[in-house]
């Protein structure tokens, strides 16, 4: 293989490939770290083994502007991937807080009809008597809720937070079919 098509496209070509790989493995390490799953070590492992191949690359081709381009597209695009496969995961837990002002009742019937556990707290707001309404779900079924809600009240004001600790004693759909049966 020539020796200027090997450094100036092979070399940064395949830094902006590690740097493809090992930026999701952080997400992916951070998110595993943030919810106590013990496969952190190992991802961070092999994300600090490839970018230490890619940056040993960029220190043995230091006069080459292509790789320091390579390695900032592969860290740019590989924040985007991480992104993507964080969201393909949907790991964990979260709630879902529901403030509204009408259709409580018949969202509240259709969250459970769906198997979701609902928590109905009548309460006082700025226009007057709102539903607090409640719902702990696994994070791939959260969407499904939101189109619970906006199906019944489109203005709702929802919140969705990340739940680190939920007891045992929760009420979660069996599957995401299962939540998505009464919304089709």
């Amino acid at each position: 293989m020539d020796g200027e098509l090997f450094t100036w496209v092979v070399v940064p070509f395949l830094i902006f490939l590690a740097r493809l790989i090992d930026v999701p493995l952080g997400t992916l390490r951070i998110l595993f770290l943030s919810r106590g799953v013990k496969l952190a070590a190992l991802v961070g492992f092999f994300e600090v083994l490839v970018w230490l191949l890619a940056i040993g690359q960029i220190m043995n081709n230091l006069t080459n502007p292509m790789c320091y381009v390579a390695y900032s597209g592969g860290f740019a695009l590989g924040n985007l991937v991480g992104l993507w496969c964080e969201r393909k995961i949907a790991f964990g837990t979260q709630v879902v807080r529901v403030i509204t002002r009408g259709g409580a009742q018949d969202l509240i019937e259709d969250l459970r009809a769906n198997d979701f556990g609902v928590t109905n707290v009548p309460a006082e707001g700025l226009m007057g008597t709102v539903h607090l309404i409640y719902t702990v779900v696994k994070r791939r079924d959260v969407d499904a809720v939101l189109t619970l809600v906006r199906k019944h009240n489109p203005r709702a004001f929802c919140t969705v937070e990340d739940v680190t600790l939920a007891s045992q004693g929760g009420i979660f759909p069996a599957s995401r079919a299962t939540a998505l049966r009464t919304i089709k």
